[in-house]
């Protein structure tokens, strides 16, 4: 007589580590965590955004499922009809959420959301969908918690399209001013992507990551930095800006390359920009005074508190790379 042998099951693998877990252990941790297409923390499941349908204004919440976006549930919704992005949810515990962007010093009118089936992608084998910038939209967030402000150091990165830009002002991802008004020099601090060449550029024709700081958007302290090369034939770029309390620096490169990030700028900011005075608002897709001629397309992105080390950046893009945006 044979024995009879029962298999017990194996325990479930504890999830992997999200960007902000990587912060996190690193003692830079996420105040504000922002994605349309997976989780940032290994353990978040919670919602990732929000539409409305323009049939009746009724809203759906689209959430967290195996890491990422669960779009079943918007394609049904939506079905018939048209959806806009309304919020895109911070997914830390401060509540540092984006919404639709409110009249602005630069725009004089109430920001349009993005179509949320405008684009579609596969990351790590599942269809998600990005937010589509096509001019006249942006989100903000003038009431935060934990962002860094005055000259505090802060580092932020989003993950971008790599062909989706223009030379408009301004596709950003970061802090801004809280009341949507332009208030000088160093009052803001943002990631740019586009070929804008009106204050500062790098080398070649773009596009480039640069820091958006108030009157302007520089390559790095000069009107024109060498070391910020474009990056070009991407269809994914990770989009870094670190904001120290006396320089910064700007990283960027193929979000689909373990070997993509590449450190394009770090040292002193331009003149008349030191110290900061920083006021600690979360923007996406317009300037801090709310200008929205540029294009673009996010996919996620994060804001921490500290200056994150060069072993930490590489940390974070090979957990981009390893999502699998394309795939």
């Amino acid at each position: 007589m044979m024995a009879a042998f029962i298999l017990s099951a194996l325990p479930a693998a504890p999830p992997s580590p999200g960007p902000c877990d990587i912060y996190a252990s690193a003692g830079t941790p996420c105040v504000a965590a922002h994605s349309m297409t997976r989780s940032l923390f290994a353990n978040y499941s919670g919602p990732l955004y929000l539409v409305q349908r323009s049939s009746d204004l009724a809203s759906d919440v689209v959430v967290v499922k195996e890491g990422l976006a669960a779009v079943a549930s918007q394609d049904a919704f939506c079905a018939g009809t048209n959806c806009t992005v309304t919020r895109i949810f911070d997914q830390t515990e401060r509540g540092n959420h984006l919404n639709r962007a409110p009249w602005g010093g630069a725009s004089k009118h109430s920001e349009r959301g993005v179509n949320a089936a405008r684009h579609k992608l596969s990351v790590g084998g599942r269809t998600v969908y990005g937010a589509y910038f096509e001019g006249g939209m942006g989100y903000r967030c003038d009431s935060t918690w934990g962002v860094a402000t005055g000259n505090e150091p802060e580092t932020m990165y989003m993950v971008t399209a790599g062909r989706h830009y223009n030379g408009g002002c301004c596709f950003d991802y970061g802090n801004a001013e809280i009341d949507a008004l332009d208030h000088g020099k160093g009052t803001m601090e943002a990631i740019y992507w586009g070929d804008s060449k009106g204050w500062s550029r790098g080398a070649g024709d773009g596009p480039w990551v640069m820091a958006d700081i108030e009157n302007g958007l520089w390559a790095g302290k000069d009107k024109v930095e060498a070391s910020n090369t474009p990056i070009t034939g991407a269809e994914f770029v990770t989009a870094m800006v670190k904001g120290g309390s006396n320089g910064f620096a700007l990283l960027g490169g193929d979000a689909t390359r373990s070997d993509g990030l590449k450190k394009l700028y770090e040292g002193p900011r331009p003149p008349k920009y030191q110290p900061m005075k920083k006021q600690g608002a979360i923007i996406l897709g317009i300037g801090g005074d709310s200008s929205d001629w540029a294009v673009g397309t996010f996919y996620e992105g994060v804001v921490t508190a500290g200056y994150a080390s060069d072993a930490t950046d590489k940390a974070v893009h090979a957990n981009i790379v390893a999502a699998g945006y394309g795939r």
